[in-house]
């Protein structure tokens, strides 16, 4: 996973945080038994999906296709291989 940047990315950051903070709001209000303040935290954790869904489209999200770098470790690592299998 370390080579795949999974969740590193502005899309996967700015959505978990804007959720985070809706389940905190969510969360306050329950306690304070304040339904209306409950479903505004609710409505902010679906805006925080909302969101970075659409920053992925925009293309923030994780790139498609392999970057250099892990195109050139895959690549080296072919060629390794195929110097052992020839030796």
């Amino acid at each position: 996973m370390a080579g795949s940047s999974h969740g590193h990315t502005p899309a996967a950051w700015t959505g978990v945080i804007i959720a985070f903070i809706g389940f905190c709001v969510a969360g306050v209000f329950m306690v304070a038994d304040n339904p209306v303040g409950f479903w505004a935290g609710m409505a902010v954790i679906l805006i925080g999906g909302a969101l970075g869904g659409a920053m992925k489209l925009a293309g923030l999200g994780t790139p498609n296709e392999p970057d250099a770098v892990v195109q050139a470790r895959a690549n080296a690592a072919r060629s390794e291989a195929e110097a052992e299998s020839v030796a």
